[in-house]
């Protein structure tokens, strides 16, 4: 199977600014991310990056990197111009791994793109894992998904989706016993073609509204295969609190512990 690995890394994040580049024992955070692609069996891996700072640390680590414009909104976007500038088939599959995920195990890149590859009649896929507690059910910063019998969403949402009314109208609410709750991990496999289609699109009210991109290919009627995780998926760094628990994590003695 062959595919390609993009990892957009913009240099400003509102919650973390520089966050490629921050420091995980010795190493950018970008680095490890890289590393972790670099073990999934993709054909080819590229960093997409505004900053030429980023691009000059990435390529003396010995990554291939594509400079992207500073006006993009999203991921996506990014991926989009790159697959403009490097000339990838429209039927390649294209891996969206994001920068700020340097725990990202391999197996899971590879799930992805392998997926897609068996759904030939899909344009995109997906991952997800069980959510196990109420408080990751109400966390508007988990975002649950619901699949259909043949594992394609249904819906993506912050919101406890979907509302179990038997058990959350009571005064001490519970998990609904049957429903197994999913957590969407943001991984996407894309066939190169359709990442050209979907930013042609407008954004959608839905999207607009819950802030999730991919609302937008469910707007427009196409299926995203939505499949159960083979592992946990790690933490990602969205917050200095995220980066500290990452660099707990990877710490030379948490590592040699099995922690």
């Amino acid at each position: 199977m062959s595919f390609t690995v993009i990892i957009p890394a913009r240099f400003e994040s509102s919650r973390l600014p520089g966050k490629p580049l921050k420091d995980i024992h010795g190493k950018p955070m970008i680095q490890w991310t890289w590393a972790q692609a670099k073990q999934s069996g993709a054909t080819r891996i590229i960093i997409a990056t505004e900053c030429p700072q980023v691009q000059s640390v990435c390529e003396a680590f010995g990554a291939e990197v594509c400079f992207t414009g500073d006006h993009h909104q999203s991921g996506t976007e990014r991926i989009a111009e790159v697959i403009a500038l490097s000339n990838i088939d429209e039927g390649d599959i294209i891996v969206n791994v994001q920068g700020d995920e340097p725990m990202l195990p391999p197996a899971l890149i590879h799930q992805v793109a392998e997926g897609l590859e068996q759904h030939p009649h899909i344009q995109m896929a997906t991952l997800c894992e069980p959510i196990e507690d109420l408080e990751t059910v109400f966390d508007p910063n988990a975002v649950k998904v619901s699949r259909d019998i043949h594992h394609c969403a249904i819906n993506f949402s912050r919101a406890p989706l979907p509302w179990s009314r038997d058990t959350f109208s009571d005064s001490e609410a519970t998990l609904p016993k049957n429903w197994a709750y999913k957590r969407h991990i943001g991984l996407y496999a894309y066939r190169a073609g359709f990442v050209k289609q979907y930013v042609a699109w407008p954004e959608c009210a839905l999207e607009q509204v819950e802030k999730l991109e991919q609302l937008r290919v469910l707007w427009q009627g196409e299926k995203i295969l939505v499949l159960d995780a083979l592992c946990d998926a790690g933490v990602g760094v969205d917050t200095p609190e995220d980066l500290a628990a990452v660099r707990q994590l990877l710490s030379p003695v948490s590592t040699q512990s099995g922690h």
